[in-house]
Order: structure tokens, then sequence, then C-alpha cells
């Protein structure tokens, strides 16, 4: 069922919680109508001028989404927009922690993403089951979570373990708020155990991420596994390149920015340790031969 395309502004603003809250009703998140005067009236013009405000690239960035995925699985999307969703939104972490924001943009930029990622057919509506997929926790809302999650994965400059990363769903709705995840070799551990098929299904993921948070904490982890400290010049000169580079392609990986690899040796380590934990870790439907299990496609968050 196709959703029609929301009047966007030409830029971003925010649009906060407790507006959102209010726009939210039963009836919304049942398919009805979003009332686009509240909207408007509860919108905050925060941002300044910079052209990396602009909506247009942005709203390009979900219409090819939703025509180059129509007919497809929604989580199938994952893996193609994070990156993209990364390289066009550039900020910082701490303009990332901006609820307003994402608000702004789930409900005045794509609420029709939105809908037709997390919604399924009712009555002739788009039913969104949660509330938190438009207005949520950063790991839940619909546009955040993936944000969030091409930072985490990324290496450096490059997009690829993003992609490995946001094609388990299980990454995504477990593994992405785990602290562990704030340390760099930690995350691209995970994802070469990913490529590895060492874990293949959600429940893998599952397993492995509890054996891994109950073997210690992040200062654990920094300590078996050392990062270098990330450039956070490289970052600046990334957003500012935002008025004069190609933010994203339809079929090629954009780049983010050049803020120091993870260092190999610790992900090897790291890589190493987590697969001897995940070699005796429970995980439900796992068999003695190792047998694999089919990818649940999605868990309830």
């Amino acid at each position: 069922m196709s959703v029609s395309s929301p009047e966007v502004p030409d830029k971003l603003g925010r649009l906060s919680d407790s507006v959102a809250n209010k726009v939210l009703t039963p009836s919304v998140v049942k398919g009805a109508p979003l009332p686009q005067a509240v909207l408007a009236n509860g919108t905050e013009d925060v941002f300044d001028d910079s052209p990396r405000w602009d909506t247009a690239e942005l709203r390009s960035l979900f219409d090819e989404v939703l025509e180059r995925f129509e007919g497809q699985r929604p989580t199938l999307s994952d893996a193609w927009l994070a990156p993209r969703l990364h390289s066009t939104l550039r900020m910082t972490r701490a303009e990332a922690t901006e609820s307003g924001m994402w608000n702004f943009i789930a409900l005045r930029v794509a609420p029709d993403y939105i809908r037709w990622r997390w919604g399924r057919v009712e009555s002739g509506r788009m039913v969104v089951g949660q509330a938190a997929r438009f207005s949520g926790r950063w790991d839940i809302q619909g546009v955040s979570r993936l944000w969030w999650a091409a930072e985490l994965f990324r290496n450096s400059d490059n997009y690829e373990p993003v992609v490995v990363s946001c094609a388990n769903q299980d990454v995504l709705n477990t593994a992405l708020r785990l602290e562990m995840n704030n340390h760099r070799p930690s995350a691209q551990a995970l994802v070469r155990l990913l490529k590895k098929g060492v874990v293949r299904t959600g429940r893998d993921v599952n397993g492995l991420v509890k054996a891994a948070g109950a073997a210690g904490s992040t200062l654990v982890y920094e300590a078996l596994a050392p990062d270098e400290p990330r450039d956070h010049e490289a970052v600046r000169e990334w957003i500012h390149a935002a008025e004069t580079d190609l933010l994203w392609s339809p079929s090629s990986l954009p780049e983010g920015p050049r803020d120091g690899d993870v260092p190999d040796r610790s992900t090897e380590k790291l890589t190493t340790w987590f697969e001897r934990l995940f070699a005796t870790a429970p995980v439900r439907g796992k068999k003695a031969s190792d047998e694999s299990v089919d990818q649940e496609d999605e868990v309830k968050a």
C-alpha cells in the first residue's frame, strides 16, 4: 500500500517530545493523517543557515528508499540506508542526541517512510505498532537508530562494517544499545564474527552479546584491546564538507569522516575472545552439531 509524501519544510527544525506526544494520538499511530497545523506551529527553528540542515537531499534519500525497496521486506532497506543517512546528516554525536530533530524528521520530513518501514495494513491504513518509531528512545526511533548504527559500527571513513551489522536485525534491536559498542574494537569484532559466519542468526547475536556483557564491562574491553583516540578535527572537516561533497549515491557507499582507523590488533584480539565466549554461550535453538537456524526478520523492541 502506498503512502503519500508529505509537504517538507526547506530546513530541519526541532519538535519537542511534548509536541510529538500530543500529535501521536492512537488514531494517528493507527494511520490517521498527521495534524499539519499543529506540527507547523510546534516546530522550533533552532538550527543555523548551514546547507547541512537543508532537507532536500535527506528527502530525496527517503524517496530513493521507498522506490528501491518497493515490494520487498522493509527490513532489507536498513543496510542500504544507514550509511547514506549518516553521510547526509553530518553532525557531531552531541548534536545527534537532540531528540527534537529526530522527531522533526519522522513527523515532518519522512512520516511516509516510518509508516512504510514499521507499518502494517489494517482496514486500508498503514498502522505503526509503536509511537516510539516516530518519537522514542534513540535506538528505537525509526531514523535515529540507523544514524547511530552507522556512527558506532563504521571504521573511520569505511561504511562497509555498517552494511554488515545493519543486515542483521538483532544487531539493531539488541546489540546497538549496549555500552560495549562505544568501544570501537568491540563493535568491529562483532562485525568480523558476522562476516566470518561464526555468528549467523538473530539468536546467535543475542547469545553472544549476553555472554560478552556477562564477561566484562567496557573498561575490561579497553584494557584488553586499547583503542586510539578519535580525530575530532577530521569530524569537523567532514561536517563542513557537506556543502561540497556528494552526500550519497544509490550505487556506491559514501565516505565517512577520516577520524582514525580502529586498531586491527585490538579488533582481532577481541574477535578471538568473543568467538571463544560464543562457543560456550547458551543459544536458544542451537544444536550441538552447530546447525544453522534461519535468521529471524524482526524482533519486538
